[in-house]
């Protein structure tokens, strides 16, 4: 869909960013024949890309521009303060009001029990924190053999060492001998995947029972923490069944393990609540935060701490020996202040629960009836799409699992909509200012382009 003419020279920006430019998670070599796709504006739910196309950002960025893009209110915050302290750090004694101000903020937002945050510039650099914080509170209370972390095939906690070795991502740790030692895998709930002959209740039992096997078999006194995300997002959105949640509180309620839930996609509303842990009613002791946090306007993440890993980390007194050079950025935590009045003031958590959730997952859900769907699911907004060659039988995948997925997903780019492939899973998570008639060209743009993928595929012969 395009709007303007083009105004920017796409050929030479894209051999500039080919000479010069490394992408994150991408075939360079690919990337630089292809040339980059440059994105030269945006504002609200819209992007707009160096050749004049509008494109609808069906991922709200990463996960992350939870108020949409353009609003002048973050952009003035963090000019004002800028002006007034463009940066400080928060080591030695030091710290500032933005900081000050953002921590109450956060504490007030919070479950009940957690009332303090280290802050770091990102989801990664969180769960390094995570990884460093459980082991640090295990000495302090006169138990350093519980070193071991749980964690879940699939999961993603970030791409730093520890993030990467937290996070189940086969692929991500087979570059660089991952997973560090003292971090164990438990399988997902992924019931469309793996669930089997199950009902989706009786796999949500049996996932989570994979948990308390896995402490058994370690021992409880080396099992320091079990970390998953609330929903896991970049795995493809793996909305766990009703019966997990429950069972895996029970089991961690009923031993000496902490429980880090990583909010860095779900908190901030994207659920219909303020953080997964609510939308699910888990109680966790840690809470890695990011992404809506500044709704992307700047980079800054952080750990929500529990009263009770608080009182071995700041109760029995020494230094905690970990911080970044920008832990509490002022104009960082300036821009996140603004970021949640935002949230606040227009209502967004209440309208994903109540307004624009339930409106955008009624016409996504009817997506299933597609012949190349074989689940549609979604919660608040965030959604998946599974792509199968078979719609009869839920157990058959494509006989190269990605490649049909990747071309849906650069079909849908072609029609004026972001989604990302996972596998052959495609996903969304829109701002959350999505309007209804925005939701309606969302879901039309994705019956589009599934209808365009369908016709290549079936073509091609990789419909069963």
């Amino acid at each position: 869909m395009t709007v303007q003419s083009n105004i920017y020279p796409t050929k030479a920006l894209q051999e500039m960013d080919a000479a010069h430019h490394l992408h994150p998670f991408s075939d360079m070599k690919a990337l630089n024949q292809e040339g980059s796709r440059i994105i030269t504006s945006a504002t609200g739910v819209w992007l707009t890309d160096s050749d004049g196309n509008r494109i609808m950002d069906g991922m709200a960025g990463l996960w992350c521009v939870q108020v949409g893009h353009g609003r002048t209110e973050i952009a003035d915050a963090v000019h004002k303060q800028m002006v007034e302290l463009s940066y400080y750090n928060t080591f030695f004694k030091t710290t500032h009001p933005p900081a000050i101000e953002l921590s109450r903020k956060l504490a007030e937002l919070a479950p009940p029990h957690i009332n303090r945050v280290f802050y770091c510039s990102s989801g990664s650099e969180a769960n390094d924190t995570v990884f460093r914080m459980v082991r640090y509170y295990w000495d302090q209370m006169g138990k350093p053999d519980k070193k071991v972390i749980i964690s879940r095939w699939n999961g993603y906690h970030g791409s730093t060492l520890a993030g990467t070795s937290l996070g189940g991502m086969k692929a991500m740790h087979a570059q660089g001998d991952l997973p560090v030692p003292g971090v164990h895998h438990i399988n997902q709930p992924y019931w469309f995947g793996e669930g089997g002959d199950m009902s989706p209740d009786e796999f949500g039992l049996h996932a989570a029972r994979e948990l308390e096997k896995a402490i058994d078999e370690i021992g409880e006194n080396k099992v320091a923490a079990f970390i998953a995300e609330p929903i896991q997002g970049a795995g493809g959105v793996i909305i766990p069944p009703d019966t997990y949640w429950p069972e895996v509180q029970r089991i961690l309620k009923e031993r000496d393990i902490l429980f880090v839930a990583d909010e860095v996609i779900c908190g901030f509303g994207r659920l219909g609540r303020w953080f997964g842990s609510d939308y699910y009613g888990i109680e966790p002791d840690l809470m890695p935060i990011a992404k809506g946090l500044t709704s992307g306007y700047l980079p800054m993440g952080g750990v929500l701490v529990s009263d009770r890993v608080a009182e071995g980390v700041v109760g029995k007194g020494g230094d905690f020996n970990h911080g970044y050079t920008y832990s509490g950025h002022p104009a960082c935590a300036a821009a996140a202040l603004a970021n949640l009045a935002i949230i606040e003031r227009e209502g967004l958590v209440e309208r994903v629960a109540n307004d624009i959730g339930p409106y955008l997952k009624e016409r996504w859900l009817k997506l299933a009836d597609h012949p190349l769907v074989g689940e549609a699911r979604m919660t608040g907004l965030v959604g998946a799409l599974e792509l199968v060659p078979d719609k009869a039988d839920r157990h058959k995948r494509f006989k190269d699992v990605g490649v049909p997925g990747l071309l849906c997903r650069d079909i849908s780019f072609e029609n004026g909509l972001v989604m990302r492939a996972v596998r052959d899973s495609m996903i969304i998570s829109p701002p959350l200012v999505l309007s209804h008639e925005e939701a309606d060209f969302l879901v039309a743009t994705a019956e589009k382009t599934l209808n365009d993928t369908y016709r290549i595929l079936k073509r091609d012969g990789w419909m069963g």
